[in-house]
């Protein structure tokens, strides 16, 4: 079968097409058909700075949709041919994956499999910043950075659905403004004088929420933009920036707060809980409330391309590869 993989780290130039073993389940795991599996950010800081990479060679891809091929044993509730969307820790740029069962979820009613790529990471990613982590309650404001990306055009319709009463976003051209305009913010402000913006659209006051995952300065310009009791939630870092640290000069007014999410830490230390997350998640798609808009598909052959237009930064929703043949 087909796989993605990086010998070395580097360009996306550095993604190679490779013949490998088709994989077998072993107890608790499925082996699944894929159809379509997901890009995410994260796939690019594995390839160029060997992010969450166990060992070269590495196959990189953390969601995918499809027919399960191969059920392990202990394994209940999943069979040969049903339709899937699956959670993987790297992998899933391939004809055929391997997953544990704890991490397979049956397609909702009407998601079809190339939507379905998209559930995995961006839908319970969105949902935990805005309630678990960021405890959103009706009628406070969200300001999401990166709002016309995937995980961002998700938050700002949830944030929506859940009551909120502003719906903030921030990106970095005026393109991706209409973008995310046209899901679900009221306002979207364009570079880096959105604390600015901000206060102005609020009447000085701020936002209750911030949802970032630029992390640097761009961060710190976040708690800047909270308001009193205000909650900011880092679930990533896409800047580069050192580890950043706020200290008491910056929580103490205000009376501010900073959490973090990682979904690949939740999947790695609780499996249970991400399920419970992810099923929470995924009735907003049944419910018709949010929308998961592919923005861009390109064959498996050619991840390299995805790539490249992911780390453009001109990019808006999500990309997918295309697997089955």
């Amino acid at each position: 079968m087909r796989a993605i993989e990086f010998k070395e780290y580097g360009e996306p130039e550095v993604l190679t097409v490779v013949e490998v073993a088709t994989p077998e389940p072993g107890p608790g795991q499925v082996t699944i058909d894929v159809a379509y599996a997901g890009v995410n950010f994260a796939d690019l800081k594995a390839r160029s700075v060997g992010y969450r990479v166990p060992a070269l060679p590495f196959v990189p891809g953390l969601e995918v949709s499809g027919r399960v091929r191969e059920v392990g044993a202990g394994v209940e509730g999943l069979s040969p041919g049903q339709e899937v969307a699956a959670f993987l820790d790297g992998g899933g740029y391939a004809d055929v994956v391997t997953a544990s069962a704890a991490t397979v979820f049956p397609l909702p009613g009407g998601v079809d499999l190339r939507t379905g790529a998209t559930l995995p990471t961006v839908l319970p990613t969105a949902h935990a910043l805005l309630h678990e982590v960021g405890r959103l309650r009706a009628g406070e404001s969200v300001l999401v950075q990166g709002a016309a990306g995937g995980v961002g055009t998700v938050a700002g319709q949830l944030a929506r659905t859940a009551g909120a009463g502003a719906v903030y976003g921030v990106v970095s051209s005026a393109s991706k403004a209409a973008y995310a305009l046209a899901h679900g913010y009221d306002e979207v402000f364009v570079g880096d004088t959105f604390p600015e913006e901000v206060r102005r659209a609020t009447g000085g006051r701020g936002v209750d929420l911030v949802l970032d995952s630029v992390g640097g300065d761009t961060l710190r310009r976040g708690v800047d933009a909270l308001a009193v009791f205000g909650r900011l939630v880092s679930f990533g870092n896409a800047s580069g920036a050192r580890p950043w640290s706020v200290g008491q000069g910056e929580l103490y007014p205000g009376s501010r707060s900073v959490a973090g999410f990682s979904i690949l830490e939740l999947a790695a230390s609780d499996p249970t809980v991400l399920r419970t997350v992810a099923e929470h998640a995924f009735r907003a798609v049944t419910d018709g409330h949010v929308d998961l808009p592919v923005t861009a598909e390109f064959a498996l052959a050619d991840a390299a391309d995805a790539h490249l237009l992911m780390e453009g930064r001109t990019s808006t929703g999500k990309l997918v590869l295309r697997v089955d043949r």
